[in-house]
This record gives structure tokens, sequence and C-alpha cells, in this order.
């Protein structure tokens, strides 16, 4: 029986690596900007609680941030001092800053998707990473979605 062999380190496309971790750093950085904006816009009767989770969420942001930056200096790389999308609707009713939020969440999620194709079979340490990240952003999104429902709504938000 043959031995399977293991892919080695220099198998991995380290540029597009480094190019992918700058634009999740940059996507979770706007994450720390907009969670950060959005809990400052929330008014009315469930204010506390809501600000918390967008503080908590941003607070959440900026570890992802920094984890993205440690990663791309593990290869020998400079972190990007850039910073994601942070185009807004100027609507501050909750369920809109909602919306962004989601759409945000996404669009972060399907960059650690491209991670992830680049890295599989690859590296072990980034394919965790990506695994948790993607599991993590995948709570965010269901989270948000659950927020977005009326009470008493059991299906999936859709828009």
């Amino acid at each position: 029986m043959a031995k399977k062999s293991v892919p080695s380190a220099s198998a991995l496309d380290v540029q597009r690596t480094v190019q992918l971790l700058n634009k999740i750093l940059e996507m979770e950085l706007a994450g720390v900007v907009r969670y950060t904006h959005y809990s400052l816009m929330i008014f009315g009767f469930h204010r506390i609680p809501i600000v918390a989770w967008m503080r908590q969420q941003a607070q959440e942001s900026l570890a992802h941030a920094h984890q993205a930056g440690e990663y791309v200096t593990h290869f020998g790389a400079h972190p990007s001092l850039g910073i994601g999308p942070l185009l807004e609707t100027e609507q501050h009713e909750i369920a809109e800053i909602l919306r962004e939020s989601l759409e945000h969440e996404r669009a972060t999620y399907a960059v650690y998707e491209q991670l992830l194709a680049v890295v599989e079979g690859k590296s072990v340490m980034l394919e965790e990473y990506c695994r948790t990240m993607l599991q993590t952003e995948e709570l965010h999104q269901g989270e948000v979605d659950k927020m977005l429902r009326k009470p008493g709504d059991i299906a999936k938000y859709a828009r």
C-alpha cells in the first residue's frame, strides 16, 4: 500500500494567502468600526442589550483582526493598514442596522471561504483557523438572522 504524501508548506501559495489574510484583516477592522458606530446609533426600549451586543461584536472583530494580522507576519509579510468597506445606508432603524450587519458578516464569511480554498491540504494551521472562523461567522449570521425575525417567527429571515 502506497503511503499518501502530505503536501508541503512550500506548495502553499504564500502570496495569495497573505493577500487574503490582509483582506480578512481589513474586513474585521471594518467590523470594529461598523459595530462601534452601530452601537452609538441604537435607540429605543431595547437599547441597552443591543448596544452591549454590538460592542461585544466590535471587540470580537478586533480580536479577529489581530489574529489575521499575526498570520500575515507569520509568513514574513506586512499587515495591511487598510480597512474594508464602510458604506452605510444612513438608515438607523435597528432592523436596517442589523441587515447591514448581516451583509457585512456574509461578505467576511466569503473571504474566509476563499482562504480555505487556497490553504486546504497545504497548511493545517490555516485550515483549522479558517474552519474555526467560518463556524464563528456562521454563528454570527444565525444570531443576526434570529434578531431580524418577528417575535414568534420560527422560519429564517428572508430578504
